[in-house]
């Protein structure tokens, strides 16, 4: 009697303590970002695992590690099926290597406009479906898809165009996008984001496929590539959030009903921070004179978007997957009029 008494009043202490239940952390997780960590991404997301906390009343607790904490950045997709790590926040497009769809679903270039268009096509057009069914054979769950917006793009060459391009080394991940910079006349590299800066200071790059103009900014790489182009004309990348399948089983459907609605918080949240910030970095860019702006034209935009859309079908011959991202994506387009 003594010792259960004793229970309840640790119990009443924890709740009061911390006005949490006292089941509070059934279920820890250890994440790893695609970030480093102070970048504005990692802090958004940092800020959505703690919500995840509140949101679930101390049931879930989730650690938030900087990218290469535990493993590289293109190695998270194994480290998350075999339980090394219970989720990542990372980019698709660094899987391409595995199947060429996570690089053809993860950035179709081209084909969104805004976010709003992909995350219409991921939660109502088959996205989603498609990203659990590649990704189930690794032992992983897609919760939902997060993007920075339309990125930035850096260079230490002035850039007006897709002319331009032509010869130029550009830092990008491996596939699709790799692809359409090759068929535009670029010469791709394959590099960490952490590892841009450097690399454009040091000349081993032209030019660097990046984040959004406000990280870019925020990080110092004008400074190393002072000729960037804004509104960014070439990549929207899919930021999925993902966890291991078995620890996703184990989730309570209460619980995962949360960590799915979390995850369209954290995209709106992304997506409207970032912009807010783009639009200030902008006028600071513009005000340098050592930093000169490029905006293409929309003939050169669009240019570029019939040089991705012919590497779209190539992609798709690659995989049975390939063909399927393909053929959903596709099919989804024409019936939005997307495709004129």
């Amino acid at each position: 009697m003594a010792n259960k008494i004793s229970t309840m009043i640790a119990a009443g202490v924890l709740t009061a303590a911390t006005g949490l239940p006292v089941h509070a952390q059934e279920h820890s997780f250890t994440f790893q970002s695609v970030d480093p960590a102070g970048n504005p991404n990692f802090e958004i997301q940092d800020a959505w695992a703690n919500r995840v906390g509140v949101m679930s009343g101390g049931r879930i607790q989730i650690d938030l590690l900087p990218v290469g904490a535990v493993v590289e950045y293109n190695e998270t997709q194994d480290a998350v099926g075999a339980g090394i790590l219970d989720g990542h926040v990372t980019d698709v497009s660094y899987f391409s290597g595995k199947d060429p769809a996570f690089g053809l679903v993860a950035n179709p270039i081209g084909a969104w406009s805004s976010p709003e268009e992909m995350f219409r096509f991921m939660r109502y057009g088959g996205g989603n479906e498609l990203m659990q069914e590649l990704e189930e054979p690794y032992n992983l769950r897609f919760v939902g898809a997060t993007t920075t917006g339309l990125e930035g793009f850096v260079s230490r060459e002035p850039l007006e165009g897709v002319d331009d391009l032509k010869g130029l080394k550009v830092r990008a991940p491996e596939g699709l996008i790799q692809q359409v910079f090759a068929a535009a006349g670029a010469v791709p590299v394959n590099l960490p984001y952490a590892e841009v800066f450097t690399a454009l200071d040091k000349g081993v790059i032209d030019a660097a496929d990046s984040t959004v103009f406000s990280t870019n900014q925020a990080a110092g790489l004008h400074e190393a590539g002072n000729h960037p182009v804004y509104p960014g004309f070439h990549s929207m990348p899919l930021v999925e959030v993902s966890m291991n399948l078995d620890e996703w089983n184990k989730l309570p459907e209460d619980l995962q009903e949360i960590m799915t609605v979390s995850v369209r918080d954290l995209a709106t949240d992304m997506v409207a921070q970032l912009s807010i910030k783009d639009l200030e970095a902008v006028a600071e860019a513009k005000a340098n004179p050592d930093i000169t702006v490029h905006n293409w034209s929309s003939e050169d935009r669009a240019r570029f978007r019939t040089i991705a859309m012919e590497q779209w079908e190539n992609v798709a011959g690659q995989s049975e997957n390939a063909q399927k991202v393909y053929d959903t994506l596709t099919t989804y387009l024409q019936e939005q009029g997307m495709l004129d």
